[in-house]
């Protein structure tokens, strides 16, 4: 195989491995839809980053975990519903972000590529980062599982319990921000959420445990990161939108095949 196709196929596992565990906790909280705010900000920080002439990886992974702080503050002052907010949050960075990549056309790739990812593009510095990152989320997720858990199930009954509920929800974003953040070189800022919430929820069909729905949306995951590499290999389509596609087509045949078990 080229060497692109692999630091490809790398990207797209790393990415999916983590993304089974953290995208779990946005389904059982259903904010699946915070997701789709954090990607994205993630455009207004590449332009940003185009702007600053730094890393854009780097400048839509800052401006995700500066876009999660910001919604934990406006939602801890309860001054609109949690669902409004996001709305507001997603609309306008997605709106701001686009004008200002937009303004600077001349030293910019194609917008498409930011949009639905450039996961043929991946380079050895973008793998250090997923990956080191990814270890990251991985590392605070295995400490955190059991009051994050809590929090799913019930967040009075967590705090009863003694449960820190605001300062997990935060890191708990923050987490997420930062999965976000480095796999836009993956699937796209419009389809970055297809790796955290398609696969988990496939895994729900039949899982029987919080732990098997997590290992079971990373092993979905990698499955689509293989299958969507393929097809676009072998029909010459965008690779993250086929990424993307067969999640979803996995999906479709997990629940398909749930109730004959």
């Amino acid at each position: 195989m080229d060497d692109f196709l692999l630091r490809a196929l790398a990207a797209g596992i790393g990415v999916a491995l983590t993304a089974g565990a953290v995208g779990s906790f946005l389904v059982w909280r259903r904010m699946a839809f915070f997701g789709d705010t954090l990607s994205h900000g993630a455009l207004l920080g590449i332009a940003f980053g185009l702007f600053l002439g730094i890393d854009l990886t780097l400048a839509a992974l800052v401006m995700c975990l500066l876009v999660a702080a910001g919604f934990a503050r406006l939602q801890g002052s309860r001054i609109l519903a949690s669902d409004t907010l996001l709305a507001v949050i997603a609309h306008g960075s997605l709106a701001l972000g686009i004008i200002a990549v937009a303004l600077l056309s001349p030293r910019r790739a194609s917008l498409e590529s930011y949009l639905f990812g450039d996961l043929l593009a991946v380079g050895p510095a973008d793998l250090e980062l997923i990956y080191g990152v990814g270890f990251l989320v991985a590392l605070i997720t295995a400490l955190c599982w059991r009051p994050w858990l809590s929090m799913a199930v019930d967040e009075e009954l967590a705090r009863i319990e003694g449960v820190d509920i605001d300062r997990l929800r935060l890191l708990q974003m923050l987490v997420t921000a930062a999965l976000i953040g480095v796999s836009m070189k993956v699937v796209g800022v419009l389809l970055v959420t297809a790796l955290l919430i398609i696969p988990p929820a496939a895994a729900r069909a039949f899982a029987r445990s919080p732990e098997q729905m997590a290992a079971g949306g990373a092993v979905i995951g990698c499955v689509s990161v293989v299958a969507g590499l393929w097809s676009s290999y072998a029909f010459d389509t965008p690779a993250g939108p086929s990424v993307a596609a067969a999640a979803c087509a996995l999906f479709v045949l997990a629940h398909a095949l749930a109730p004959r078990r």
